[in-house]
């Protein structure tokens, strides 16, 4: 299958991901309408992605061609899913930050029991890998061509542009006010928007570590 975002060059990765909002992801008997993505560069012109300091092990996924998964995990707990962008050698990645389930919510909640609300099953990247069943040896795996657990389809209409929130991206470190998050304006399984405070900062201010 061919999409335009497939042949789009790395730093046209914000437009990518506003263009997946709306695209079903389907994987283990589990459909996600995506809702909210996050942008990457790594060309090092950004200092949040994984990519900016050149090609690891961790992030090789990111330095080959669009439209493969990049899997990582945070914490040591949780996994989180992203879409590469650009071609080979010019890394780039959208992260799926959240969806509405669509089908299979009885899949996804027996895969996400801490769920009290359906709206919660895929509110945020980690829940969202969950409710898709997702594991990391789905890193590195097609997601367009019908070979990997993971597969996008195009919605039957893109979300107008009245309807999407572009705004900064959630917990990074570093380029805090990049406006690389983009949403579906008023869905309830957004992210709401917390700016990232070091720890060291949050003890001073009386919170826990």
């Amino acid at each position: 299958m061919t999409y335009a975002w497939l042949g789009a060059p790395a730093a046209d990765v914000a437009e990518t991901a506003r263009t997946l909002l709306g695209w079903l992801a389907v994987a283990n008997g589990v459909t996600i309408r995506i809702t909210e993505t996050e942008a990457y560069l790594g060309l090092g012109q950004d200092p949040a992605s994984h990519a900016h300091r050149g090609r690891t092990a961790r992030n090789a996924a990111m330095f080959g061609p669009a439209g493969h998964l990049y899997l990582y995990r945070i914490y040591g707990l949780h996994t989180c899913a992203n879409v590469t962008c650009g071609p080979a050698g010019e890394p780039a990645a959208v992260l799926l930050r959240a969806g509405h389930v669509v089908r299979g919510a009885d899949l996804a909640r027996s895969r996400r029991p801490a769920a009290k609300r359906d709206v919660d099953l895929a509110s945020g990247p980690a829940r969202l890998v969950e409710a898709l069943g997702l594991q990391l040896t789905a890193y590195g795996t097609s997601v367009v061509d019908g070979t990997g657990p993971l597969t996008l389809h195009p919605p039957t209409e893109p979300v107008p542009d009245e309807h999407v929130l572009a705004g900064p991206r959630v917990g990074v470190t570093a380029a805090h006010d990049l406006a690389w998050r983009f949403s579906i304006v008023g869905d309830p399984t957004v992210s709401a928007y917390r700016r990232h405070v070091p720890r060291s900062s949050r003890k001073d201010l009386g919170s826990t570590p």
